[in-house]
This record gives structure tokens, C-alpha cells and sequence, in this order.
């Protein structure tokens, strides 16, 4: 395998052969060290319907998206034991994506002997990967798609080199509720919406600030993000839908990361200054108080899908690694 296409051992570190295989023979009465087998790291981007999942997350016993791509590889590939994915954002129970990375290191092989001076980019290369793409489709279940696989380039972590992660929730406020074809993807509220409500109070929890207040707390991990853009917007009527099941709202959620259910409780809390039961600036004095507080609801799943990650260029993609993994505490202001 040619070193571009060899993936690493660790996320940004070059694949080190040992022993004999490195440095020359062993020396004498010492036992020589079988070089440890080439693998390459391939980035996964992937859609699913998360309304029959228990989430992202493999669970023992229960039906999860990393759990049915993992054993889809495992037999499309024939590995002795299904691979393990990194995953850029743990999505929870019936939560959905359109936009979902992951990453995969996989024996170099499953490429196949590569040519002289053959490199990730080859054609020969994404013939291979267009063909295993065309082989998942047809072992996924049909909630699942990999529509996407490619080489990742050196230092990508699907996970830890992600520079933002982008969410829609889609909710519709009509009275006779949401159009039954779009019944998984859109959730229904059934009281009227004031849109420009709902921005003015977004604006109040824009920017680095622990959210405490809307995540639920994980040991050891930090609750603070930098929400970089949170919006509500009327959707526009797909073709030929015209106004069946009323108009939806869709907020657009930006953040360099997020912290377990806070999407969807910033989505609450504004649902609550949409509708007129809490002031506009109700959110933003949760935010400040930095505990849970039981006004604020956890919208449902099922309106929220991940539409898209977004990675920094290549070059900086170890160096982001590196800096996210870092604890993180609120810049002095």
C-alpha cells in the first residue's frame, strides 16, 4: 500500500511499521516483531431516518445506526469482527441526519493492491470505493444510506477535527397540523408562532457561553460551546406541495459543538417565546442563571436532523484535532 493511502495508527500521526520490518534485522537473542498490518482511514458521509433508532451509539441489544452500518462492513468486507466508527455527532433517539460524518480504519486491503505511484486520488481508488459504496446500499436497511466514501486525508478526525456542526429543527404551527407525508421530519405545535419573537430572543444566546442551563450534564464533560448562529425562518413550499398541512418553521442551528440535548432545548425555550407564554428575554436570563430550569422543555426528537459538518482544510485538520480535545473553559471578558 503506498503511503497516501496508508491511514494512521492514531488520528494525525504517520503509520509506523516495527521490529524487523523498520529498523533491519532483530538483533541476536531478541525476537523479531511482525510489522503491524497496513490500514487506511476512509470518511463515511452519511444520511439516516432516526425514527426506529435508539440513536446513534452501538447499544447491546438494541437497534442503533453506528450498530447496523458497523455489521454491514463487517459482512460486505468479510473482517473477522465489525469495524468500529468514530462519529462527528452522537445524534439521540429519533433524531435525524442528512449531514452525518463518520470515520473508519480498515485493513489497507480492502482496497486492493494498489499500482506503482497509485495515491488516494487515483481513479482506480474511487472505482474501488464507488463499488463498496454500491455494495452497502444493498446490505443497509433503507433508513440508512453511506452516500459517500473516500480516503481521508492525513490527521482527519470525524469527530474531533469538525469545526461546526449545522442542525435544522423543523416545526409547523397549523391548526389542523403537519402534512402526514412529513409527519417523521416536522414536529407539530399547536398554537401559533411569532417568527420575529423567536429571533429577537436567539440573539440573547448567541456566542461562547456555558449552557449549562439547556445540555444535560455528562461526567467530565464540559458544557461550554460558541453558538454561532441560531435562526428561524419560514420554509418555502416544496414543488407541487403548495400549502398542504400549513407553513413550517425552520431553525437553523450552527455551533462549533453541542452538548447532549441542547438543540432541542434552545428550540424549546424559543417555542415558549413564540407562542407567548414566556417574555423575549426569558431565554437569555436562563442562559445567565447557568442551572436547568424546569420551564424549559426538551422539544421532541423527531424535528431535528443534522444537515452538515464542516472541517477545516486539510492541512489543519491534526492541529483542530489536537485543540478540541482540550479541556475547555470560558475566555475572560
Amino acid at each position: 500500500m503506498t503511503e497516501s493511502l496508508a491511514a494512521l495508527g492514531s488520528p494525525g500521526s504517520p503509520g509506523e511499521a516495527s521490529g524487523a520490518g523498520a529498523d533491519g534485522p532483530a538483533p541476536a537473542g531478541q525476537v523479531a516483531e511482525r510489522a503491524a498490518p497496513p490500514v487506511v482511514r476512509l470518511r463515511l458521509d452519511i444520511a439516516y431516518d432516526g425514527t426506529e433508532f435508539s440513536g446513534w451509539a452501538r447499544q447491546p441489544d438494541r437497534r442503533t445506526v453506528q450498530g447496523e452500518i458497523e455489521a454491514a462492513l463487517g459482512r460486505v468486507l468479510r473482517l473477522d469482527s465489525p469495524p468500529q466508527l468514530t462519529v462527528a455527532g452522537r445524534t439521540d433517539a429519533g433524531v435525524h441526519a442528512r449531514g452525518q460524518v463518520a470515520h473508519v480504519d480498515l485493513p489497507a486491503s480492502v482496497l486492493g493492491e494498489p499500482e506503482p505511484g497509485e495515491g488516494a486520488e487515483s481513479p482506480r481508488t474511487a472505482e474501488r470505493l464507488a463499488e463498496l459504496v454500491r455494495r452497502l446500499a444493498g446490505v443497509l436497511p433503507p433508513d440508512i444510506r453511506i452516500y459517500r466514501l473516500t480516503v481521508a486525508p492525513e490527521g482527519f478526525d470525524a469527530r474531533f477535527s469538525a469545526i461546526f456542526r449545522r442542525y435544522a429543527y423543523r416545526v409547523c404551527d397549523d391548526p389542523a397540523g403537519v402534512d402526514p407525508l412529513r409527519r417523521r421530519e416536522v414536529l407539530w405545535h399547536n398554537r401559533p408562532l411569532d417568527v420575529a419573537r423567536m429571533n429577537e430572543a436567539a440573539v440573547h444566546l448567541l456566542g461562547e457561553h456555558d449552557f449549562a442551563a439547556f445540555c444535560r450534564k455528562r461526567a467530565g464533560a464540559t458544557t461550554i460551546r460558541e453558538l454561532r448562529r441560531l435562526e428561524w425562518a419560514e420554509e418555502d413550499p416544496r414543488p407541487g406541495e403548495g400549502r398542504a398541512g400549513g407553513r413550517i418553521i425552520t431553525a437553523t442551528v450552527v455551533a462549533d459543538a453541542f452538548c447532549h440535548s441542547m438543540v432541542r432545548a434552545l428550540v424549546g425555550a424559543l417555542l415558549a417565546v413564540g407562542d407567548g407564554r414566556r417574555p423575549v428575554d426569558w431565554p437569555g436570563r436562563v442562559l445567565a442563571a447557568g442551572v436547568r430550569d424546569p420551564g424549559v422543555n426538551v422539544a421532541p426528537a423527531h424535528g431535528l436532523c443534522l444537515e452538515e459538518v464542516g472541517y477545516p482544510p486539510d492541512d489543519e485538520l491534526a492541529r483542530r484535532a489536537a485543540q478540541t480535545r482540550r479541556v475547555r473553559t470560558l475566555t475572560a471578558s
